[in-house]
């Protein structure tokens, strides 16, 4: 089962995201095959999972970030917002939830909102089209 969800109460209304009947490894792969599609590159990645272990000595879940970035909006939005970097790359995050794997995208719109830039509008949404649409063709 394949599903588009809204993330759960504490992503609710910053992202999209969608659960899958993939284990934890194949869904990251999926998730940077629809991101490559939609012209991202993963510019880090974080094993959240690895660092809670190593810096606090704890379990935690696989959970790993990816730092998304679509070069020339990317360069387009700097040119009207030199410090947008502050926000940059958008994240996708990938983890393990009851024996699935959860991929979820932030809602750029809503990331860009805060800068108060109507510049950067119609950046933001191409970004959010195109995260979307990865989000949907896992």
């Amino acid at each position: 089962m394949n599903t588009k969800t809204n993330l759960p109460e504490s992503g609710s209304g910053y992202g999209v995201s969608r659960r899958l009947d993939l284990p934890f490894e194949q869904a990251i792969e999926r998730a940077r095959e629809t991101l490559k599609a939609e012209g991202f590159g993963v510019l880090s990645e974080i094993n959240i999972k690895e660092k809670m272990k190593e810096k606090l000595g704890v379990e935690f879940r696989d959970y790993v970030i990816l730092g998304a970035c679509n070069p020339p909006i990317a360069y387009q939005a700097l040119q009207e917002e030199l410090a947008l970097g502050l926000l940059l790359p958008c994240n996708v995050v990938v983890y393990e939830e009851n024996g699935q794997s959860v991929v979820a995208a932030i809602d750029a719109v809503k990331m860009m909102s805060i800068v108060g830039n109507p510049k950067l509008e119609a950046a933001a949404t191409l970004v959010n089209e195109k995260l979307q649409r990865a989000i949907a063709n896992l």
